[in-house]
């Protein structure tokens, strides 16, 4: 069976209420993401964290150093989970995820996280592109209301559009349910 690990992105106090970005939904979505995580912890495989500060302290959410740039204590990282710290939407531009995943075999990648429309987006279609079986866990990703052309379009909606988008051509999109239900999650 293909090595899989689970690829927590932005789970970041910034993203949630009092922060200074908070996302619709996050709190469910990081309890998914939360269980998630255990599931991969008791069976015994990768679990690696990737975590966004921007690069200069005009940013407006993710400033460097600042305490809402650091993971939610939800889903902290264990010593033994590498967290790769990025600058640019896709998780693996300019970072060592790639050669994480090369080190321990890694064929198949599981992405929880935030915001479902940049970077858990970004990242799911980079890493398909490279050739990783991608799974995205919807309801363990979180976004929020944007704008377009004078328009707005609700959170459930983006939501839905990028699910949908990613379960064309990149991923299988499922639940927390779903894919535990399953028994993806197999001991290393």
């Amino acid at each position: 069976m293909a090595k899989q690990a689970l690829i927590v992105i932005d789970i970041q106090n910034d993203y949630f209420p009092n922060g200074k970005w908070p996302l619709v939904g996050v709190e469910a979505a990081a309890d998914n993401a939360a269980r998630l995580i255990q599931a991969f912890r008791d069976s015994g495989q990768q679990v690696v964290h990737i975590r966004h500060e921007f690069t200069s302290d005009s940013a407006p959410f993710f400033t460097p150093g600042s305490s809402g740039a650091q993971l939610h204590p939800k889903v902290s990282n264990r010593a033994d989970e590498p967290v790769v710290l990025k600058h640019f939407v896709n998780s693996f531009r300019e970072t060592e995820l790639e050669a994480i995943l090369d080190q321990h075999d890694i064929e198949q990648l599981v992405v929880v996280g935030s915001m479902s429309h940049m970077c858990v987006e970004g990242t799911a279609r980079a890493a398909a592109d490279l050739g990783y079986a991608v799974t995205v866990i919807h309801d363990a990703c979180a976004t929020l209301d944007l704008e377009f052309n004078g328009q707005r379009v609700a959170a459930a909606q983006v939501q839905s559009t990028v699910m949908s988008a990613l379960a064309f051509a990149y991923a299988s999109v499922l639940s927390t349910e779903e894919f535990l239900a399953a028994e993806r999650v197999t001991p290393a």
